[in-house]
């Protein structure tokens, strides 16, 4: 069975900043809208963090992260949880500093929750910027 997103509209997100809370321009929103010319901008930092909330439990086996070079994150840590537990590592991913789609995959988890962790920005004042994020894998 192919994995599909599992990111839907009834998911809930949260990001650690939007560059200068300019929500309508930068927000969170923009790494899931599939445009092409939109992303999430992060503020300066040295951790930035972004987490998901699904509305029902998710089996996930695949993330695919597109930054902007210059502005990526060279190590991503992900946590999971199941609902009313709290947050444990999954993985720990190492992406590279360019423009591409990349995909890790994940060893398989069942969650209702997924928090990923920018760390080790490219960017000197430790900014992040993502165009395109997902995560995949299947509904139960």
């Amino acid at each position: 069975m192919a994995a599909l997103s599992v990111v839907c509209p009834q998911t809930v997100s949260r990001v650690s900043s939007v560059l200068n809370r300019e929500v309508k321009q930068f927000g969170k929103k923009y790494m899931f809208d599939g445009n092409a010319e939109t992303c999430w901008n992060s503020d300066q930092g040295s951790i930035q963090w972004l987490t998901l909330e699904f509305p029902h439990t998710v089996k996930v086996s695949q993330v695919q992260i597109q930054f902007q070079g210059g502005f990526a994150s060279r190590k991503c840590t992900l946590y999971g949880c199941s609902r009313g537990e709290e947050l444990s590592q999954i993985a720990e991913v190492y992406p590279e500093d360019s423009n591409s789609l990349q995909s890790f995959s994940l060893p398989e988890a069942l969650l209702d929750k997924l928090k990923i962790t920018f760390e080790d920005s490219t960017d000197f004042f430790g900014r992040i910027v993502v165009y395109h994020l997902d995560v995949l894998g299947g509904k139960l």
